[in-house]
């Protein structure tokens, strides 16, 4: 054979070698993914990129509707799909991987890739995220509504003695480690099929031990106040928020809220309308009279040497106790009494009323202070201000002859002192809390509705004096169709300081006097303003 035959076929020999396969390679890409090249069981051979993925879309869409069962507490099941926990398909790059087999490389590398699918498959799984915030979701309104909390052991007081209630173990769903554990299931456990999980649940002991409660035998602290000069719905209220307090049991370490124990202040949760103070004024308002609740709750737990958390005076003075001796609280201003049990043995907080309408709190504990030990209260008034002047506002849609009379309050500065004894001798003196209470003139609204010019004349005359007394009579007088009585000496004249009609008026609180709203012992906040 020639040199030069020998040559050409040299050159045939390698152009089949690189070119051919080269031209299957082509042909096979021209036809979409190689044949061979799998998500899960799925083929993707002879796809486009695009018809690839959605295949896969449809698919993960499909296995996202099965059912997954989560078991709660007790065995109760809540049922949901995959969809609903936020399952998404979290490797889509899957996708360009299988587009890109046989592809890259040089041309042998290439030709040995789609050759390899002839004698093994690609098989590419599928993995899954999932939102867990939406889990948590799930799990805090679907599953632990089936949830047996905790429920300590308590006390009763019952003839004088005092009574255990057993606790109860509580079994909660650990949602942290329940959303872990559903986390773990979809990323690499799923099979695709309907499936049951066992959520985590956790046990909690109950506190308190009957040895345990059995400590609580001694008097701490006992406060007393009256509440006689009261209404029928004021009373109502004193006596409902007693009873919503009366039997608490607190642990050491816990921290006691007045407002959470009595509130919602609602009729359905037993209160009425009554007085209260409200912007240094007496309105009614639902729980009117519950700040003597916490009043003599606080006097009580200051005896007993309870720790303080939270406290605040009332706008103004309130005669049940002493200045600085009070604690208001208020719905409008989220004013609180707080105290800790900052003992080494349960409290027990009794309440009661009587009927002739004296309410007493008494807290039980077991005693640790020695029986010298001896701590008394004591206020001490820095500063008073008294009203200077009276203030009547008009109302013409009141007819004349109605006056409604709110009473003056004097401003207060008060401290109130912890004062201690050991065997008699004082060892220390302590401010408590120093307090301010607002001074408020004596107020009237005044009716001023009439179609007889004289009479309106004559009443607005009466309001010109800036003397409610005198306003008062002449309305009497020209209500009962009697000539007014003169003014004051020395009174302004009519056209002088009248008050423009319209005025914001104070509103007289239930069980008011005709006339005169109720002194501050009667009315005090259940919706006390920011001070």
């Amino acid at each position: 054979m020639s040199r030069f035959v020998k040559g050409f076929v040299c050159f045939l020999f390698a152009f089949c070698i690189f070119c051919f396969p080269q031209m299957q390679v082509k042909a096979a890409q021209e036809s979409g993914i190689l044949t061979g090249v799998y998500v899960e069981d799925m083929s993707l051979g002879g796809k486009t990129t695009q018809e690839a993925r959605s295949m896969v879309e449809d698919y993960v869409d499909s296995i996202c509707g099965m059912m997954i069962t989560l078991v709660a507490v007790d065995g109760n099941e809540v049922q949901i799909t995959p969809a609903d926990l936020g399952v998404y398909w979290s490797n889509q790059e899957i996708i360009e991987e299988a587009a890109g087999i046989g592809s890259s490389g040089n041309v042998v590398q290439r030709y040995k890739a789609a050759k390899d699918l002839q004698y093994q498959n690609k098989v590419f799984d599928l993995e899954f995220g999932v939102d867990e915030d939406l889990i948590r979701q799930i799990l805090t309104e679907q599953c632990s509504v089936y949830n047996l909390e905790a429920v300590d052991a308590t006390l009763s007081r019952e003839d004088g003695h005092f009574v255990v209630k057993q606790g109860q173990t509580g079994q909660v769903v650990d949602e942290d480690a329940s959303v872990a554990l559903i986390c773990d299931f979809f990323r690499e456990g799923w099979n695709r099929e309907d499936a049951s999980l066992d959520l985590v649940v956790r046990v909690d002991e109950a506190r308190g031990t009957e040895e345990e409660l059995a400590k609580v035998k001694d008097v701490l602290g006992t406060f007393t106040t009256s509440f006689k000069t009261s209404g029928p719905s004021r009373s109502a209220n004193v006596r409902n928020g007693c009873a919503l307090i009366n039997g608490i049991t607190l642990y050491p370490g816990d921290e006691f809220s007045t407002y959470e124990a009595v509130s919602p202040f609602s009729q359905a949760n037993g209160y009425y309308m009554a007085g209260s103070y409200l912007n240094g004024q007496v309105v009614d308002s639902l729980g009117g009279g519950i700040c003597q609740v916490s009043t003599t709750l606080y006097n009580a737990v200051l005896l007993s040497e309870l720790e303080v958390t939270e406290r605040h005076n009332h706008s103004m003075i309130v005669t049940y106790v002493d200045p600085s001796a009070d604690a208001a609280i208020a719905e409008s201003s989220g004013k609180d009494f707080k105290f800790v049990n900052n003992t080494q043995a349960p409290v027990y907080i009794e309440g009661i009323t009587t009927d002739d309408k004296q309410i007493t709190f008494t807290i039980y504990g077991l005693e640790s202070r020695d029986s010298g030990h001896q701590v008394r209260y004591e206020s001490e008034v820095v500063s008073k201000t008294y009203p200077d002047s009276e203030v009547i506002y008009t109302n013409a849609s009141l007819p004349i002859g109605s006056v409604s009379v709110q009473s003056a309050h004097i401003g207060y500065k008060a401290n109130l002192w912890k004062v201690v004894t050991e065997n008699g001798t004082e060892v220390s003196r302590e401010m408590i809390n120093s307090s301010s209470y607002k001074v408020t003139p004596r107020t009237a609204t005044v009716g001023v509705g009439t179609a007889d010019p004289g009479a309106y004349e004559a009443i607005m005359a009466a309001v010109a004096t800036n003397n409610i007394d005198h306003v008062r009579s002449v309305a009497s007088a020209l209500a009962a169709g009697a000539a007014p009585p003169a003014a004051p000496e020395g009174a302004p004249a009519a056209a002088e300081g009248v008050p423009a009609e319209g005025a914001p008026a104070p509103v007289a609180p239930e069980g008011t006097p005709a006339g005169e709203a109720p002194a501050p012992e009667q009315a005090e906040p259940a919706q006390e303003p920011v001070q």
